[in-house]
């Protein structure tokens, strides 16, 4: 089998690797009920996904009108409380998922997982669903401080010194990864089957996917070019 052309393939969570919007939903309308807001319909929580709970919550609030920054720090803990026990009640692999996990660490590619979401979360997640070690490392929207997480280029960095160094490609469905992987200088493949902001062929990135099953050609198709 020929050489791989990347050392270290990273994967964004939410929308990526897991299909994990009810879930998420599910948090955001258990902490507006407790506001006095009304819930949104689970479905709709795809919207609202990318930069992390704290934005997904913030964006629900403003959409009905907002609070006060005391009160809306408060209903976060009580929504992040609420997700620490469901946070993977329905939350799921994308078809596909754990098959190209295996092809690529059969290519010998050391795999990292970079998430917006709080590192303790991602891990437990990951944990429950046995894919956690999988991963050669975790990273986290709270592991590298604050304001370093995606868009920033600080947690790709980190997962490819982590990794021991070499060709690194990031893998994600929102312009938070493009941006941070342009940053980091990592090339990026968009998953269009996920949790997009942007419409497909919009995201920016390198190239883009409808499925996992199309990751390694995607990839050696990026060395060629």
């Amino acid at each position: 089998m020929a050489k791989f052309p990347f050392d270290i393939v990273a994967f964004d969570l939410d929308g990526t690797l897991l299909d994990s919007f009810r879930d998420l939903g599910a948090a955001v309308n258990h902490a507006l009920q407790l506001g006095g807001f009304q819930p949104i319909p689970v479905e709709s929580s795809k919207d609202l996904i990318g930069g992390g709970a704290k934005i997904m919550l913030a964006r629900a609030v403003e959409r009905q009108g907002g609070m006060d920054d005391d009160a809306f720090h408060a209903l976060y803990k009580q929504m992040l409380t609420y997700y620490a026990a469901h946070n993977a009640v329905h939350s799921r692999p994308y078809p596909g998922a754990e098959e190209c996990l295996d092809a690529l660490a059969a290519r010998g590619v050391r795999l990292a997982l970079v998430t917006n979401k709080f590192e303790a979360f991602a891990r437990q997640i990951l944990t429950t669903l046995e894919l956690a070690h999988r991963f050669d490392t975790i990273i986290g929207g709270d592991t590298m401080g604050k304001g370093r997480a995606k868009p920033e280029p600080d947690s790709l960095i980190e997962a490819r010194r982590r990794c021991g160094g070499g060709s690194f490609a990031f893998v994600g469905d929102s312009t938070y990864d493009v941006m941070a992987a342009r940053a980091a200088q990592v090339s990026v493949v968009g998953a269009r089957y996920g949790y997009c902001d942007k419409p497909p062929g919009e995201l920016g990135a390198d190239a883009e996917i409808d499925s996992l099953a199309e990751l390694i050609p995607a990839l050696e198709a990026l060395a060629t070019r």
